[in-house]
């Protein structure tokens, strides 16, 4: 095992359990490659077992901090299944199929976030740890759930960084195959809604659970309301918002092939009845930069509207220009958006604090002349924990807000 010691100073958030440790902390290395590691600190005691690798943008990642741990692959396939036993209360819904079961460093398990589609796992890999254990984590996610197969995707946000090859690797009983991708859609419920996703295909692994909370917080907003879902991509919020008893959903996304699938799910959902009959013909799907196209639209033809653009600060280096991105945007909704009028706002940033995101929806009101009202106060689901020693890992905050123009 390496030996790596922390400059002094550099060890007070690690002792409280922080994970990531950049090569400036670093004040020493005994021994070759990369591995695991015993960390300690300038005087030599003990604070941690970490994965080190000079080749990811994130050298050390801290994975215990208890020392009689033994640091192996059964180390390894321990923390898979404790991640999926805390969540065992969550699987056996009849109304959902659609959960993540690995939530990267707030389940230990730093750059491996992995999420059940029915009976498919999808991996969604951003770190050189979760590349090099990618074999391990597969063979226990498929000795605990028995999944029909388990697909492993390199996160392409992270690709550069970690210096990982974008690929897709299947697993079938827990070994990895060399089979062509050639599988049909996997079908799967959330909330009692009918979804599809494409293997290997779409925004990271291929649909956002962490908003089905969120969604069926707007289902009971939307009634009788003409709602704007921006951002839509394959329409998760529009079905919500339907099914709701909105009059009407208008959904745009810069993608066209999502808004297609958008309306597939429509029919689909239409046909099994889980959708108001006529559902089809309350919606029109528009391409479109959504940034651009909501300075077009004309005031007060929305009474409810869906703001959940993707990551606009991928580093805290981008923050100052995300937060003038999400205030332009929100300030614009709320000077468009009818009088008491409703909007579900979202940031997935990281780098964006709750507190950062509230002060400016107070900045977009202040511009827009209006009063705002929180409703809600919205956040990723219990499957997706907010681990307290890393607050990194509460990344998606919302708010539900009522606009008031006089």
């Amino acid at each position: 095992m390496l030996t790596v010691r922390i400059r002094e100073g550099k060890e007070k958030l690690l002792l409280k359990h922080h994970p990531w440790v950049f090569s400036g902390a670093i004040e020493s290395k005994e021994g070759d490659g990369c591995g695991f590691a015993e960390v300690v600190t300038h005087s030599g005691e003990f604070i941690a077992y970490g994965y080190y690798d000079e080749k990811s943008h994130i050298i050390l990642h801290l994975l215990s901090w208890n020392i009689d741990d033994k640091m192996d692959d059964d180390f390894i396939r321990s923390l898979v299944k404790a991640s999926i036993l805390r969540r065992k209360a969550l699987f056996g819904k009849k109304d959902t199929t659609c959960l993540r079961i690995i939530h990267g460093e707030a389940d230990f398990l730093p750059g491996v976030a992995a999420d059940c589609y029915g009976r498919e796992i999808r991996i969604l890999v951003s770190s050189r740890f979760a590349s090099s254990f990618l074999g391990v984590i597969a063979a226990e996610l498929d000795a605990v759930l028995h999944p029909s197969v388990i697909e492993a995707t390199v996160d392409r946000q992270y690709a550069a960084a970690e210096s990982l090859k974008e690929q897709i690797r299947i697993f079938r009983n827990g070994i990895e195959t060399k089979e062509s991708d050639n599988r049909g859609n996997v079908r799967f419920i959330e909330s009692g809604i009918m979804y599809e996703a494409a293997p290997g295909k779409g925004q990271k692994s291929g649909f956002y659970c962490d908003q089905r909370d969120n969604r069926n917080i707007v289902e009971e907003s939307a009634n009788g309301r003409t709602v704007l879902d921006l951002f839509s991509y394959t329409g998760a919020f529009t079905l919500h918002a339907l099914r709701g008893g909105a009059l009407s959903v208008d959904a745009v996304d810069s993608s066209e092939s999502a808004l297609r699938h958008l309306l597939y799910q429509v029919h689909i959902n239409e046909d099994e009845k889980i959708l108001p009959q006529a559902s089809r013909d309350k919606v029109t799907i528009k391409s479109a930069d959504c940034f651009d196209y909501i300075r077009s639209i004309e005031s007060s033809k929305y009474d409810m509207m869906i703001l959940d653009p993707p990551k606009l600060a991928k580093t805290k280096a981008a923050l100052d220009n995300a937060m003038k991105a999400y205030k332009d945007l929100n300030r614009v909704a709320m000077l468009k958006i009818r009088n008491n009028g409703i909007i579900a706002t979202f940031s997935c940033s990281g780098a964006v604090s709750r507190e950062d995101f509230r002060m400016m929806l107070s900045w977009a009101a202040a511009d827009a002349g209006v009063e705002i009202q929180i409703l809600r106060t919205l956040s990723a689901g219990e499957d997706h924990p907010v681990r307290i020693s890393f607050p990194e890992s509460e990344y998606l905050k919302g708010y539900l807000i009522r606009v008031i123009k006089d």
